[in-house]
């Protein structure tokens, strides 16, 4: 049985088509993700909220990722949630949150 201590599922629309990178024979595909939700506020007005997650994708999986998916496309990722730091050539420190997918499906329309 896989671990679950750090297992986030996504279900959401591509916000770009993927960018994929070659490192030798391996292969990074990145993408952002929006999840769409709605709540009612105290007014009872509905409220739409939308979360932008980025999405990385490595080896074979790249590849699908690469040759299938598109802007717009609906997905559903299965991976570890990844935080780092690194700084940027100006000097400027960031942080970033990503996904790191180990599991892909396609959802929606066949085009």
């Amino acid at each position: 049985m896989k671990s679950l201590r750090n297992t986030v599922t996504l279900i959401g629309n591509l916000g770009k088509d993927p960018e994929v990178k070659t490192f030798g024979e391996n292969k990074k595909a990145s993408f952002s993700l929006a999840t769409n939700d709605s709540y009612r506020n105290a007014k009872g007005e509905k409220v739409e909220d939308t979360q932008w997650h980025n999405i990385i994708i490595w080896g074979s999986l790249a590849g699908v990722a690469e040759k299938y998916l598109k802007k717009g496309n609906e997905v559903c990722v299965e991976g570890k949630l990844v935080h780092r730091d690194y700084e940027t050539p100006e000097g400027e420190k960031r942080h970033i949150t990503e996904i790191v997918v180990n599991d892909l499906l396609m959802l929606g329309d066949k085009k």
